[in-house]
């Protein structure tokens, strides 16, 4: 994720000369720069808020309005996509795919939709969009099948609240300040979020920002985690004999009355 990002920086730097002007600059933030899951999480409300700053101070006459495009992404994991298919009455696993760095978390809010704001090949250089993920599939699948597993996951990603287009929640007034809220859903990963703010004007992506954004567990939950990570045959254990104790004691209970 981070050598995208640099990419993406680099492709702006060289946007200004190109254009033979200065380019604006954004001055975004957050809500929350921490958030913390404890038993009662029930999700997040997470504002994105900022400006937008012009050479000079003020909009240069005659120029277009621009729109805003704001990411959210969780960090990347491998993810193993298997197809059912029903033999002899039984639903057994099929054919597989394999995708090496599919972003956990990812949500995206415009001031437009996508496709009225940037062409295809911008949204597949800044990944503007569910259909524009790079997921990067292991597997050498032919590409129809290919296709079907990268909607499959989309689509199974997208009902778990985990996934997220929101066309015109990106509210900017005057043209100079501009917010978004994105919702955090109650399963969200835990780990280091991005929030990247991009300012588009005639197609073209003229100004970038990223935030960082922490999300982890705490008090019990985050004991229980580390506990599991650190010393997994010891947590395996103590469940296993929680289990049986309170297998034991429920049927005690059922005995006596």
């Amino acid at each position: 994720m981070t050598r995208r990002v640099g990419t993406r920086i680099a492709l702006l730097l060289a946007a200004p000369l190109a254009m033979g002007q200065a380019a604006p600059t954004l001055v975004p933030d957050v809500s929350q720069r921490d958030i913390e899951i404890v038993y009662s999480f029930t999700g997040a409300d997470l504002l994105l808020f900022g400006a937008i700053l012009y050479p000079g101070g003020r909009i240069p006459d005659g120029e277009r309005p621009a729109d805003i495009v704001v990411v959210v992404k969780g960090p990347t994991q491998s993810v193993l996509m298997r197809e059912k298919e029903k033999v002899a009455g039984i639903w057994v696993n099929a054919q597989s795919a394999r995708y090496r760095s599919a972003p956990s978390f990812y949500a995206i809010a415009s001031s437009r939709p996508i496709g009225q704001i940037v062409d295809d090949r911008t949204r597949a250089i800044y990944e503007l969009g569910l259909d524009s993920l790079q997921l990067s599939p292991v597997s050498t699948s032919a590409p129809d099948v290919q296709a079907r597993f990268t909607r499959g996951l989309v689509d199974l990603k997208a009902r778990a609240g985990l996934y997220v287009e929101a066309p015109r929640a990106v509210e900017i007034s005057e043209s100079v300040l501009y917010r978004a809220r994105i919702t955090i859903p109650a399963r969200v990963p835990v780990g280091r979020f991005t929030a990247e703010t991009f300012l588009i004007r005639d197609g073209r992506v003229v100004a970038a920002a990223v935030r960082d954004i922490d999300i982890r567990k705490s008090g019990f939950e985050r004991f229980v985690a580390r506990a599991a990570d650190r010393d997994s045959w010891l947590y395996g254990m103590v469940a296993v004999s929680l289990s049986v104790s309170l297998g034991w004691l429920a049927g005690w209970v059922a005995r006596r009355l």
